[in-house]
């Protein structure tokens, strides 16, 4: 595994500190009704995607994930200006404005969604991996789903056939407690999601999503195993979500008290506290890593802001491969 340095810490953090700021930027225009429909959003899970980051190989390794996809795509490189443009239904945005919040895509950064279907990444995931295998890419796919989507039939179909085709696929529950607003002591006889995977012989574990070094320790070890060809792993990361499941959730399901505490191990301190007690950077060095993630994610929302929508023509052509498709009754 790459050597974590004070540049990966900093580099963390303001990673994790520009989703945070994205994010919250993308709830306040929620409610100004400029982004519209759901949107569901990562706060408190960055850890995750940090530490997975770290240990990527992104001029290959693929990404796959649910409908909480936002700072996914910019973490492997797609322009966050590019994302916020697709959540205001823009031209400019990832799939053109047509996709919107739960649908954002880049095959050029190997980010494959974004699927609003819960759980209907994860055989998906298992495809890009047997697709990689039979063309011999040395590609491994990180395939990340929530809690509730791991009550899904589907989940087991995959991981018996991505055992039983040796794929290079690594499975990660992100594992925020909650499924919408169902606690995981209430979907099962079990809360140690991590187990599902010991029935099929895939190596399994529980890892501490709320820190970036375990996350990057743990997918490190899963991904190398795939890459020498031993095969798929799977791995429950513990965290948590700040907000509501989506911006419609009203969040009766659990008190301010436990928010809080999960507030005290929050990625994004643990990180700025081991900078600081390290001397990585003094508190006049963060303060203006702040400012430039603030003045970056005002230029996304300006860039939106000014976008054109899409033209009408653009979701003909994306629907009908045929101009003069016989069977639409009605031109755009």
């Amino acid at each position: 595994m790459q050597k974590i340095t004070k540049a990966t810490y900093l580099k963390w953090y303001e990673d994790m500190y520009f989703w945070r700021k994205f994010e919250d930027k993308l709830a306040a225009v929620y409610i100004q009704q400029k982004v519209r429909g759901f949107l569901h959003l990562y706060n408190g899970q960055e850890a995750i995607l940090a530490g997975a980051l770290h240990v990527m190989d992104l001029t290959k390794d693929k990404m796959i994930t649910a409908y909480r996809n936002h700072v996914q795509p910019i973490g492997m490189g797609v322009d966050p200006k590019r994302v916020m443009a697709e959540l205001y239904g823009k031209a400019t945005g990832t799939s053109q404005g047509l996709g919107g919040s739960m649908h954002i895509f880049s095959k050029e950064h190997g980010f494959y969604g974004g699927h609003g279907i819960v759980g209907g990444q994860i055989p998906l995931g298992a495809g890009m991996a047997f697709g990689d295998k039979y063309h011999e890419t040395g590609a491994v796919t990180l395939c990340c789903f929530g809690d509730g989507a791991a009550r899904q039939g589907s989940l087991h179909e995959t991981f018996n056939l991505a055992m039983l085709w040796n794929l290079p696929v690594v499975f990660i529950c992100e594992n925020n407690g909650y499924a919408m607003g169902t606690s995981v002591e209430r979907t099962a006889s079990h809360t140690e999601i991590w187990k599902l995977g010991l029935g099929y012989e895939m190596p399994s574990g529980p890892v501490d999503g709320m820190n970036p070094v375990k996350v990057a320790e743990a997918v490190n070890e899963t991904i190398q195993r795939a890459r020498r060809g031993d095969g798929p792993s799977f791995l429950e990361m513990k965290t948590y979500r700040y907000r509501g499941h989506s911006m419609s959730d009203a969040q009766h399901y659990r008190t301010k008290d436990e928010v809080a505490e999960y507030k005290k191990i929050d990625p994004i301190t643990q990180v700025k506290d081991i900078i600081l007690k390290k001397k990585y950077a003094s508190e006049d060095n963060l303060a203006e890593i702040d400012k430039r993630v603030k003045d970056q994610v005002a230029e996304c929302e300006k860039f939106a802001d000014e976008s054109p929508y899409p033209e009408k023509n653009v979701m003909y052509d994306v629907v009908y491969e045929l101009e003069d498709y016989p069977f639409l009754k009605h031109k755009l």
